[in-house]
Protein backbone atom coordinates (compact mmCIF):
# COMPACT_ATOMS: atom_id res chain seq x y z
CA UNK A 1 0.00 0.00 0.00
CA UNK A 2 1.35 3.41 -0.82
CA UNK A 3 1.74 6.07 1.85
CA UNK A 4 -1.23 8.15 0.65
CA UNK A 5 -1.84 10.78 3.33
CA UNK A 6 -5.61 10.79 2.67
CA UNK A 7 -5.93 7.40 4.36
CA UNK A 8 -6.02 7.31 8.13
CA UNK A 9 -3.23 5.41 9.87
CA UNK A 10 -3.91 3.04 12.71
CA UNK A 11 -6.44 0.51 13.89
CA UNK A 12 -9.85 -0.28 12.46
CA UNK A 13 -12.78 -2.00 14.13
CA UNK A 14 -15.26 -3.77 11.88
CA UNK A 15 -18.78 -4.80 12.87
CA UNK A 16 -21.07 -7.45 11.40
CA UNK A 17 -24.40 -6.32 12.83
CA UNK A 18 -27.09 -8.84 13.66
CA UNK A 19 -30.20 -8.77 15.81
CA UNK A 20 -28.82 -11.40 18.20
CA UNK A 21 -25.06 -10.95 17.90
CA UNK A 22 -22.57 -8.47 16.49
CA UNK A 23 -19.28 -9.83 15.21
CA UNK A 24 -16.29 -7.57 15.75
CA UNK A 25 -12.92 -7.67 14.03
CA UNK A 26 -9.83 -5.55 14.24
CA UNK A 27 -7.65 -4.42 11.39
CA UNK A 28 -4.56 -2.40 10.71
CA UNK A 29 -4.32 -0.06 7.76
CA UNK A 30 -0.55 -0.30 7.25
CA UNK A 31 0.27 -3.11 6.87
CA UNK A 32 -3.21 -4.13 5.76
CA UNK A 33 -4.25 -6.92 8.13
CA UNK A 34 -7.48 -8.09 9.77
CA UNK A 35 -8.38 -10.57 12.49
CA UNK A 36 -11.57 -11.69 14.21
CA UNK A 37 -11.86 -10.17 17.68
CA UNK A 38 -15.11 -10.69 19.60
CA UNK A 39 -18.81 -11.29 19.53
CA UNK A 40 -21.09 -8.83 21.29
CA UNK A 41 -24.58 -9.86 22.35
CA UNK A 42 -27.76 -8.00 21.54
CA UNK A 43 -30.60 -8.07 24.04
CA UNK A 44 -34.08 -7.43 22.65
CA UNK A 45 -32.51 -6.01 19.45
CA UNK A 46 -30.34 -3.61 21.50
CA UNK A 47 -26.55 -3.93 21.26
CA UNK A 48 -24.55 -4.36 24.46
CA UNK A 49 -23.21 -0.82 24.22
CA UNK A 50 -21.04 -1.23 27.33
CA UNK A 51 -19.15 -4.09 25.64
CA UNK A 52 -18.80 -2.11 22.40
CA UNK A 53 -17.64 1.00 24.28
CA UNK A 54 -15.04 -1.14 26.09
CA UNK A 55 -13.68 -2.51 22.79
CA UNK A 56 -13.46 0.98 21.33
CA UNK A 57 -11.66 2.29 24.45
CA UNK A 58 -9.24 -0.65 24.40
CA UNK A 59 -8.41 -0.60 20.66
CA UNK A 60 -8.71 3.19 20.04
CA UNK A 61 -9.59 2.81 16.34
CA UNK A 62 -9.22 5.59 13.80
CA UNK A 63 -12.19 4.31 11.78
CA UNK A 64 -15.21 2.09 12.43
CA UNK A 65 -16.63 -0.12 9.68
CA UNK A 66 -20.14 -1.53 9.61
CA UNK A 67 -21.26 -4.14 7.11
CA UNK A 68 -24.22 -3.18 4.93
CA UNK A 69 -26.00 -6.17 3.39
CA UNK A 70 -26.84 -6.17 -0.30
CA UNK A 71 -28.82 -8.60 -2.40
CA UNK A 72 -27.44 -10.25 -5.53
CA UNK A 73 -29.13 -7.58 -7.68
CA UNK A 74 -27.23 -4.83 -5.84
CA UNK A 75 -30.16 -3.49 -3.82
CA UNK A 76 -29.86 -3.22 -0.06
CA UNK A 77 -30.88 -6.24 1.99
CA UNK A 78 -33.69 -6.33 4.53
CA UNK A 79 -31.30 -5.70 7.46
CA UNK A 80 -29.84 -2.55 5.86
CA UNK A 81 -32.01 -0.07 7.81
CA UNK A 82 -30.99 -1.65 11.14
CA UNK A 83 -27.33 -1.66 10.05
CA UNK A 84 -27.54 2.01 9.13
CA UNK A 85 -29.21 2.80 12.46
CA UNK A 86 -26.46 0.90 14.31
CA UNK A 87 -23.75 2.73 12.33
CA UNK A 88 -25.31 6.11 13.14
CA UNK A 89 -25.55 5.29 16.85
CA UNK A 90 -21.99 3.92 16.84
CA UNK A 91 -20.62 7.12 15.33
CA UNK A 92 -22.64 9.33 17.65
CA UNK A 93 -21.53 7.40 20.76
CA UNK A 94 -17.85 7.11 19.82
CA UNK A 95 -17.18 10.33 17.94
CA UNK A 96 -15.24 8.22 15.41
CA UNK A 97 -15.89 8.21 11.66
CA UNK A 98 -18.02 5.25 10.56
CA UNK A 99 -18.06 3.83 7.05
CA UNK A 100 -20.58 1.39 5.65
CA UNK A 101 -19.00 -1.50 3.76
CA UNK A 102 -20.76 -3.80 1.30
CA UNK A 103 -20.92 -7.12 3.09
CA UNK A 104 -22.55 -9.15 0.36
CA UNK A 105 -22.32 -12.81 1.31
CA UNK A 106 -19.86 -12.21 4.18
CA UNK A 107 -21.80 -14.49 6.54
CA UNK A 108 -21.99 -17.24 3.93
CA UNK A 109 -18.29 -16.86 3.16
CA UNK A 110 -17.49 -16.97 6.87
CA UNK A 111 -19.54 -20.16 7.35
CA UNK A 112 -17.80 -21.77 4.36
CA UNK A 113 -14.40 -20.79 5.75
CA UNK A 114 -15.24 -22.35 9.13
CA UNK A 115 -16.46 -25.55 7.45
CA UNK A 116 -13.18 -25.76 5.54
CA UNK A 117 -11.17 -25.22 8.74
CA UNK A 118 -13.07 -28.08 10.40
CA UNK A 119 -12.75 -30.35 7.36
CA UNK A 120 -9.01 -29.76 7.03
CA UNK A 121 -8.34 -30.21 10.74
CA UNK A 122 -7.13 -26.62 11.28
CA UNK A 123 -10.04 -26.19 13.71
CA UNK A 124 -10.37 -29.02 16.20
CA UNK A 125 -13.35 -27.79 18.21
CA UNK A 126 -16.94 -27.46 17.10
CA UNK A 127 -18.04 -24.19 15.56
CA UNK A 128 -19.56 -22.02 18.29
CA UNK A 129 -22.17 -19.32 18.14
CA UNK A 130 -20.38 -16.14 17.28
CA UNK A 131 -17.56 -17.74 15.27
CA UNK A 132 -19.31 -16.92 12.01
CA UNK A 133 -20.05 -13.36 13.18
CA UNK A 134 -16.38 -12.65 14.04
CA UNK A 135 -15.16 -14.09 10.73
CA UNK A 136 -17.80 -12.09 8.82
CA UNK A 137 -16.57 -8.94 10.60
CA UNK A 138 -13.00 -9.80 9.55
CA UNK A 139 -14.20 -10.15 5.95
CA UNK A 140 -15.82 -6.69 6.19
CA UNK A 141 -12.50 -5.19 7.32
CA UNK A 142 -10.64 -7.06 4.56
CA UNK A 143 -13.13 -5.75 1.98
CA UNK A 144 -12.55 -2.16 3.14
CA UNK A 145 -8.78 -2.64 3.10
CA UNK A 146 -8.86 -4.23 -0.37
CA UNK A 147 -10.97 -1.38 -1.74
CA UNK A 148 -8.55 1.19 -0.32
CA UNK A 149 -5.50 -0.66 -1.65
CA UNK A 150 -6.97 -1.01 -5.15
CA UNK A 151 -7.68 2.75 -5.26
CA UNK A 152 -4.00 3.58 -4.77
Amino acid sequence: MSKDQSLPRGTLLGFDFGQRRIGVATGEIDPATAAPLATVACHQNTPDWAAIDKLIAEWRPVRLLVGLPHRADGTEGSMAPQCREFATALGRRSGIAVELVDESLSSRSAAAELREHRRSGRMQRRVRRGDTDRIAARLIVETWLANRTSCQ
